[in-house]
């Protein structure tokens, strides 16, 4: 689904313009990026995203996770974090909010690009039914 909007969720701004950048090489377009779970909030509802690729670990107040089960029930946007973090407690939490996809770092550009391209299928296929 090229010319899908994503937002990107990341606190280092080095892997976000990277992200970024690889993401728009892919044909996607980035309306935003934010570094805290607060920022993802508000601009997940200013923008409306299709997708949001969230890293847990943010700056501020709150984490990733909670930040993406706000987005995904409050704006029913898909929500795949992309995380160094593998533990079975950080997994735990992370599959309550029901993410669209959870990606470890380091990470390839085909398993971002294959794990949007399913979140934003599986998305647009329940928002028709």
């Amino acid at each position: 689904m090229k010319n899908a909007q994503i937002m990107i969720v990341e606190d280092e701004n080095i892997v976000a313009m990277g992200i970024k950048s690889k993401l728009e090489s892919l044909g996607y377009s980035i309306p935003c990026t934010a570094s805290s779970a607060e920022d993802a909030i508000r601009k997940a509802d200013l923008f409306y995203p299709d997708l949001v690729l969230m890293d847990i670990l943010l700056k501020g107040e709150g984490d990733g996770i909670e930040a993406g089960n706000y987005i995904r029930k409050n704006f029913n946007i898909p929500v795949i974090y992309l995380t160094a973090y593998t533990d079975e407690e950080t997994l735990e939490r992370a599959k309550l909010t029901h993410p669209a996809g959870y990606i470890s770092k380091p990470f390839k550009v085909e398993d971002i690009h294959t794990n949007i391209e399913i979140a934003l299928h599986k998305n647009d296929v329940s928002d028709d039914s």
